[in-house]
């Protein structure tokens, strides 16, 4: 069986936000039978990576579940909206990393998941100062 394909757009042309602002997006789920979906998940969290404990939080949360006939079809087109937080803000340093993302996740028949990041900034923090070159870092 080939995998679910989920898009994501987001409704404004870039992907940085301003904390405090409305990130609004549209996704829709095709390439998998309706009967094969039983729950979808949507996410907007943020995740750090690199050296030491790694943290996540989850911003905003939205769960459908295939119940009844009444309800729209899981795979259909979806649209939310969420103001963003002030912090914290997105982060690429030499040791940590704080990545913010929209995470679309995908409960399958048969206890399938399948999951899929959208990835954005929140604020716009300049990379980190090289202190044996006077220049900044870019995050890999």
């Amino acid at each position: 069986m080939n995998a679910p394909l989920v898009s994501l757009s987001f409704f404004q042309q870039q992907r940085v936000f301003v904390p405090g602002s409305v990130l609004s997006c549209e996704f829709q789920i095709d390439a998998v039978r309706p009967d094969d979906l039983e729950a979808v998940e949507l996410s907007v969290l943020w995740f750090t990576e690199g050296k030491g404990e790694e943290d996540l939080d989850v911003h905003f949360f939205d769960r459908h579940e295939r119940e009844d006939d009444e309800r729209p079809a899981l795979h259909v087109l979806r649209r939310f909206e969420t103001m963003l937080p002030n912090s914290p803000l997105s982060y690429q340093g030499t040791i940590v990393k704080i990545n913010w993302c929209v995470r679309v996740r995908l409960f399958l028949t048969g206890e399938r998941e399948h999951v899929e990041d959208f990835p954005f900034h929140l604020g716009a923090v300049s990379a980190p100062l090289n202190p044996e070159r006077g220049t900044r870092h870019q995050g890999t």
